[in-house]
């Protein structure tokens, strides 16, 4: 009896003694929201959640949703029960609106000495909110095997040059929300004339970017509403040069990709160190040949993104100018595109 006894509490003393060390090593979690494409095998997210992971001794958790206009809608309905610390994804004309939410908490990132945007573009960046990550020009993609007189300005796609293109929508898409900026910083009153004109050539108008470019890529259109380091993932990936962003001489309208710690987060700390890691040559260094966008610091990017077009003009509407007016310029969209 008295062996049997030793016996059980030998077992549960070692049990006890395996159990609590392994209790103790659980790890915090941080939970982001961001874009699909941003944690697909070819996308940013693995090689920055290793990364992030070894310094952290912490798990990321990446929840995918359908792009940054997708994001903003389930934070909207979420509010302050979203499990999300983070949102990584959300862009400089979705700022203003998100900032209404009043779901957001300041970053504490030293962002203004780390930040090297070209001053065309931004310059010199003081948002307590929100941290950028990345940056890039919307352009038109073309294969240039195949249109060989692409044309040379927003003025010619519109008016003149007889060419087929692929759009995405402006109330699901971001690149569709820039191409409605581009327009609009070009044309001011006349949009919806231009609308109407542009409207001819468009052969189809998709939810998403990915649905837009891959119909581009099986030769439904001549060009492809994208970014302007597109052509740099086909060089470097593909070993193929016959891609090209058309450079209009209007400008190009510039995408600057944010993200924000959420005030209902438990893990503030750590999504705070995130954020500081956002700005890191860790983190940065990735972005060119996964997301296929220019980092926000001084990084060495490909000798391919060399090559790229480099607009002399850039475009960037203040984000309270675009959510005071985001809505009715959507309807100019529309009325424009439907006027025959």
């Amino acid at each position: 009896m008295n062996s049997m006894i030793m016996k059980l509490f030998i077992t549960s003393v070692t049990f006890f003694s395996l159990i609590f060390p392994l209790m103790g090593l659980s790890k915090e979690t941080l939970t982001i929201y961001t874009y699909d494409s941003f944690i697909t095998d070819w996308g940013p997210g693995p090689a920055i959640k290793e990364n992030f992971e070894k310094k952290c001794d912490c798990e990321i958790n990446f929840i995918g949703l359908d792009s940054s206009i997708g994001i903003l809608g389930r934070l909207q309905i979420e509010g302050k029960t979203s499990k999300a610390d983070i949102v990584l994804g959300l862009d400089t004309n979705l700022m203003s609106v998100a900032k209404e939410t009043g779901l957001f908490a300041p970053h504490t990132v030293d962002v203004s000495s780390k930040v090297n945007l070209p001053k065309s573009v931004q310059g010199k960046w003081e948002d307590n909110l929100f941290v950028p990550f990345d940056w890039g020009y919307f352009a038109f993609i073309y294969d240039s095997e195949k249109l060989k007189e692409p044309p040379q300005s927003m003025q010619a796609l519109v008016e003149d040059d007889d060419v087929t293109i692929i759009i995405q929508d402006p109330r699901t898409a971001t690149p569709g929300l820039g191409l409605l900026l581009w327009i609009k910083s070009i044309y001011g009153e006349d949009s919806s004339v231009a609308w109407k004109n542009l409207s001819e050539k468009i052969v189809t108008t998709t939810k998403g970017w990915w649905d837009a470019y891959s119909l581009f890529l099986n030769g439904e259109a001549d060009m492809v509403l994208s970014y302007s380091t597109s052509p740099a993932y086909h060089m470097i990936a593909e070993g193929k040069n016959n891609y090209k962003a058309a450079e209009f001489k209007e400008g190009h309208y510039v995408q600057i990709e944010v993200a924000g710690l959420l005030n209902s987060s438990s893990n503030k700390d750590l999504a705070r160190s995130f954020l500081e890691f956002i700005l890191t040559d860790d983190f940065q260094s990735v972005i060119p040949t996964t997301n296929w966008m220019y980092p926000v610091i001084t990084t060495n990017n490909p000798k391919e993104f060399s090559e790229l077009i480099k607009p002399k003009n850039a475009f960037l509407f203040d984000s309270k100018k675009v959510n005071d007016n985001r809505i009715s310029w959507i309807q100019e969209w529309l009325e424009g595109l439907t006027q025959q």
